[in-house]
């Protein structure tokens, strides 16, 4: 695809610099802060540790790699879990272990080579298990935008659910009816108009915002702070098996990134050190109190789009997250987001996930007369939304999409008859 404005490793101007980099700050930040909101961080955190995970990055991957990287969606009900099970310093313990899995992983496709990784998730064990991921999250979803708590329970309201609407309406709007940049910023735009409205019809409380410092420290939380190790099975088993779907998120974000910077980053810098770049971004973060990390599809959309594929910069980029998660009255700001605003943008993200997993299956030529195909595509899909269960013990229990991701590893390795093919998923 190629055509750059700005090469890889071409620096523009300190103005211009600055103007593209705060596009590629917009285009994740609706949904970066998104995911603290849902697991009860914050959204400074997040925007802090996107910037230290995406230098991370970078560095690892020797400045050949124009990726940002931002709250990873697939890990908002393994935090939850977790969270429930032993407090979200636990939970961060889980993204510690997450992390670790990705540089065994890194590490074993340096020493062996990539394609075994290719045959042990193919299309339709992970296309299925993305599809998981959007749809259990539907119901908080519909929630969010829907009710409110009054006397601690929840309770419908048309006047939230109409911000839900508006919300959603202006991305839809955005995406289908725009072109540019704007079609690249759907959840930003969406909550910037469900936040206006929200305060037309007077459902914001700006008190908070008063009250905050115009500069002040993110909510660092250390993980493992009053850690129980009777919850250490838990957080393994449902924190540790979504790294099947990211790592095959980051290998197919790589791909589409290659094709658009005409580049193989698959070999160079190799798949081992933006997997390890990405583990390691996960791992900083982690320490801090943020969620794990993913390249973001957003700012991909963005290289597209420009053709401005400098390195300077996505890390331009982070350096703003980082100095934006610092502005008190700012993140103030973004804590009093209704929750009907939040919950109307993520019918459409998590919709969009669950599609996304639909569309890597039809993509990859997926046959479903192969009765092999049907059987695993079939137990992924219902173990994971319908929450099925195995309880070894109190402390140790997996469940919904984690058990489904598990059930489908081990389904594809046991079944007769392997993927042949796109089916396969093979890269090169």
């Amino acid at each position: 695809m190629a055509n750059a404005v700005l090469d890889i490793q071409d620096k523009p101007s300190n103005g211009r610099l600055l103007t593209l980099s705060l596009q590629h700050m917009f285009a994740m930040f609706g949904a970066t802060i998104l995911v603290p909101q849902l697991v009860g961080l914050s959204p400074a955190i997040a925007l802090l540790t996107s910037g230290i995970a995406t230098i991370v990055f970078i560095l690892v991957t020797g400045f050949k790699v124009p990726a940002y990287l931002g709250s990873s969606f697939a890990f908002i009900i393994p935090i939850q879990v977790a969270t429930q099970a032993g407090g979200i310093g636990s939970a961060m313990i889980g993204s510690l272990f997450v992390s670790l899995v990705y540089a065994l992983v890194s590490l074993l496709i340096w020493k062996t080579g990539h394609r075994w990784i290719m045959r042990l998730l193919p299309p339709v064990v992970v296309g299925p298990v993305i599809m998981v991921i959007g749809l259990a999250l539907a119901p908080t979803a519909v929630g969010m935008a829907s009710t409110i708590e009054v006397n601690g329970e929840s309770t419908y309201s048309f006047l939230h659910f109409s911000a839900a609407i508006v919300t959603l309406a202006t991305a839809v709007i955005c995406i289908i009816f725009f072109k540019g940049l704007v079609s690249l910023m759907p959840v930003l735009i969406g909550i910037v108009t469900g936040y206006v409205y929200s305060v037309a019809i007077g459902i914001i409380d700006f008190s908070p915002v008063r009250e905050a410092d115009w500069f002040a420290l993110p909510d660092f939380i250390l993980p493992g702070v009053h850690y129980d190790f009777q919850v250490t099975g838990t957080l393994l088993a449902v924190m540790v098996p979504i790294a099947i779907v990211t790592i095959s998120e980051h290998i197919g974000h790589q791909l589409v990134l290659g094709r658009i910077v005409d580049r193989n980053f698959i070999k160079d810098p190799g798949l081992h050190r933006s997997l390890l770049g990405d583990g390691l971004g996960t791992f900083f973060s982690g320490l801090v109190g943020g969620p794990p990390k993913t390249t973001y599809g957003e700012n991909i959309g963005v290289l597209a789009l420009t053709r401005v594929f400098s390195i300077h910069v996505i890390f331009g980029a982070a350096v703003l997250a980082i100095l934006f998660s610092f502005l008190g009255k700012l993140m103030a700001l973004i804590a009093t987001i209704p929750q009907a605003v939040l919950g109307g943008i993520s019918i459409l993200l998590f919709g969009i996930i669950a599609s996304s997993g639909l569309r890597m299956l039809v993509e990859h030529g997926i046959d479903f007369d192969k009765q092999r195909n049907l059987v695993i595509a079939s137990v992924i899909l219902v173990t994971g939304i319908g929450g099925a269960a195995i309880e070894i013990s109190e402390t140790f229990k997996i469940e919904g999409m984690a058990l489904a991701a598990i059930l489908g590893v081990l389904l594809n390795l046991l079944l007769p008859g392997k993927p042949e093919g796109s089916e396969a998923g093979e890269i090169e």
